[in-house]
């Protein structure tokens, strides 16, 4: 091995270990967007547990109790379809960054000039993110509101 096949492959390792070390800050946000995902699903799945007791136990018209299952119902379903929104984008949003993470090892692998290309994917992913999360903020205040209780049952003086 000649002096200047050392060089280019420790050139090569220096490469390496530094997009190691800048694909470390995505790893991290690769791991928080899965804590959000597993929330989501988490929420997601709470809400069907929900709709499913409600219509198991739902009333007749006459039953002065119909009106207020019909509502939560509808608040359901818009929660329901909310959750389902912030999960995809959250999801879209993890799959760009993986793109950015491999796009920076092509980079140097091949000796690339992808440097543009990935801040626009890293951009892209992180406003999916932002209006996943936004729209999960959203789906929160619908449950709050829909979780209310009434004022009847507590008995307030």
């Amino acid at each position: 091995m000649t002096h200047s096949t050392r060089m280019e492959d420790s050139f090569a390792l220096d490469d390496i270990a530094h997009t190691i070390q800048l694909a470390m800050a995505p790893c991290f946000l690769l791991t928080a967007i899965g804590a959000i995902l597993n929330m989501l699903t988490g929420r997601l799945g709470r809400i069907v547990d929900r709709s499913r007791w409600i219509e198991n136990n739902f009333t007749a018209k006459d039953d002065p109790r119909h009106v207020h299952q019909v509502q939560q119902l509808r608040w359901i379903d818009e929660r329901m379809r909310h959750a389902n929104r912030a999960l995809v984008l959250c999801t879209l949003s993890a799959v760009l960054i993986c793109v950015v993470i491999a796009g920076l090892f092509t980079a140097v692998l091949f000796d690339l000039k992808l440097a543009q290309p990935i801040a626009i994917i890293f951009v892209i992913a992180m406003m999916q993110l932002i209006v996943g999360l936004g729209i999960f903020l959203y789906e929160v205040r619908i449950s709050v509101h829909a979780t209310r209780i009434q004022d009847e049952l507590l008995e307030r003086e």
